[in-house]
């Protein structure tokens, strides 16, 4: 332990890093204007557009927001957890199989989802028009328009966060304790309750919270589904009366309300806790369901897998089979265009992300301390903001930078060079970088975790610089890690709508976007062939989960 915390010491504090060390401080000042913006204009509120708000929207879009929470939270958490308890504690016929199928919903964007089972369950839907014809009219006892809507599609989207977290949790537990609860003559019903749930708690609150943090940031489904939230909200008042001030301060609302879901995670976590000892022990018994009952826990999993992926994507290929046999040579351009600005998009966001995320966790590895962890925490916060937060963070100090150099430059040449930043994709890519640095750092982290101290000191011994030693000896042997994070972040900003929607220059459309023009219009076979392939964008992070399962 001596030796590898003297070898640590050395190579932190072998030379200092010079302009190098400056930075994680720019990385976290460009981190937090977005935050800072939004937090500032709560504190300078326009009472009218408030005053306003309040007697029109403001009221149905908190108390939306509140329903649509209460009910995505029950719904994933008693779907993904139990899921996730039956093919822990149970075997019955297929329970490989859907293990990993129970996680396919995660690639199938909400607002992909949600226009899909409007067009289905929706008055001139199939759903409908068939029971009407069969005078089955008083089976219609659902409106698909409305927050019950709403919260089952997000649900059957975001049930998976908890099924991932709680299965790992339950899957950490120590047969031990179960077998001790037994003899002491608990019920099975008691010892799931008593024992099995609470050393799971930590893992199941995490996967609840990522849910909700999901549902709050969403404005395109709810919007689908006529079911404004403060989300929505924030668009609603951009584009409604114009105001980009008071765009801002709805988007300093929302931040509030993310930030108390993570004081409530963290709050829930740490109120107690549970320790357990696994050692080399067993885990968990398995309990085999065979005859009816093994047919009754496929037959779950199956029906939840058909409604969480199997649905919308049957429907998704039925309507891109249909636009397949019509489509023109006009509009293959239109799409090749689309993907070819959604690829050089999450390309370059990708690799500016896992470039900054390199450099940082590199150089606060060198110099350790408690405000390199403070850094740390603070460059990965952008991932539990909405991405509208992060969007009208971000236009406002850029869309003043544009003013400003466009008075020095029409000042001093007479000639204005036009919108630099707004005006480009330069807005995108740096909101990118703030939203998803958290999936590009923590791959990136991991992976520097595993090179062995002595080979760090060697190179700091033998005279390599800080940036020497990050390009010539630690990029080599992280790049698998590095390419992971790319893929992830790639795969994120493909199927990101908020931010691209709010800051993407005029005429500049991608997959996303054309998919949430076309379903508003409900131009349904004109969303298929783009939605399928973020659908298939998506599959990628899963297969790489999957694999690292294994």
């Amino acid at each position: 332990m001596t030796n590898n915390t003297s070898i640590t010491q050395v190579v932190r504090d072998k030379r200092p890093l010079g302009l190098l060390s400056l930075l994680p401080f720019i990385v976290v000042a460009l981190t937090l204007l977005p935050v800072l913006v939004v937090a500032s204009s709560l504190f300078t509120p326009t009472w009218p557009v408030w005053q306003h708000l309040w007697s029109t929207i403001l009221p149905e879009l908190l108390l939306n927001t509140a329903v649509l929470l209460t009910g995505v939270g029950i719904g994933t958490l008693a779907l993904g957890t139990s899921l996730a308890w039956l093919v822990t504690a149970y075997d019955f016929p297929g329970k490989r199989t859907f293990e990993w199928l129970l996680v396919l919903p995660m690639a199938m964007p909400a607002y992909i989802m949600g226009f899909v089972y409007m067009a289905i369950f929706d008055f001139a839907g199939p759903v409908q028009t068939y029971l009407r014809a069969q005078g089955l009219d008083a089976l219609v006892f659902w409106e698909i328009r409305s927050g019950f809507g709403a919260i089952t599609v997000m649900t059957l989207v975001l049930y998976p966060y908890v099924y991932l977290l709680a299965k790992a949790g339950f899957a950490e537990q120590s047969g031990s304790a179960l077998e001790a609860a037994k003899v002491l003559g608990s019920s099975k019903t008691r010892l799931f309750l008593q024992v099995v749930l609470p050393l799971a708690r930590p893992s199941i609150v995490a996967g609840v919270s990522l849910a909700l943090m999901e549902a709050l940031a969403d404005f395109a489904t709810v919007r689908y589904f006529n079911f404004p939230t403060v989300a929505d909200g924030i668009l609603r008042v951009w584009h409604g009366l114009m105001d980009l001030g008071a765009a801002s301060e709805m988007a300093g609302l929302l931040a509030m309300l993310a930030l108390l879901l993570l004081l409530s995670e963290q709050r829930l976590r740490n109120r107690r806790a549970y320790h357990q000892v696994r050692g080399k022990g067993q885990g968990l018994p398995t309990m085999f369901l065979g005859g009816w009952r093994g047919l009754v826990a496929a037959g779950i999993c199956s029906f939840v897998v058909f409604a969480a992926f199997g649905l919308p994507l049957t429907q998704l290929l039925l309507w891109g089979s249909r636009e397949l046999s019509q489509l023109t040579a006009g509009t293959l351009a239109v799409y090749v265009r689309l993907a070819a600005n959604s690829l050089s998009l999450a390309g370059i966001a990708a690799a500016v992300a896992v470039a900054v995320a390199l450099l940082v966790a590199s150089l606060t590895r060198l110099k350790s301390g408690a405000l390199s962890r403070l850094l740390t925490r603070v460059v990965t916060t952008g991932y539990a903001l909405p991405g509208a937060v992060i969007a009208v963070g971000i236009l406002l100090p850029l869309s003043a930078l544009d003013r400003s150099i466009n008075a020095v430059a029409v000042a001093w040449w007479g000639v204005a060079p036009g919108l630099i930043f707004t005006g480009s994709i330069v807005g995108l890519i740096y909101a990118y970088t703030v939203r998803f640095m958290a999936v590009a750092y923590n791959s990136v982290d991991s992976s520097l975790e595993k090179i062995p101290p002595n080979t760090v000191l060697a190179a700091r011994v033998l005279g390599a610089t800080p940036l020497r030693l990050i390009t010539e000896v630690q990029l080599p042997l992280i790049l698998p890690g590095l390419m992971a994070g790319a893929i992830l972040v790639f795969v994120d900003v493909m199927k990101e709508l908020p931010i691209t929607l709010m800051l993407r220059p005029l005429g500049y459309d991608t997959l996303a976007i054309w998919v949430w023009q076309m379903a508003a219009e409900s131009l349904w076979a004109s969303t298929a062939l783009p939605a399928l392939v973020i659908v298939l964008v998506g599959l990628i992070p899963i297969k790489l989960l999957l694999s690292q399962s294994k």
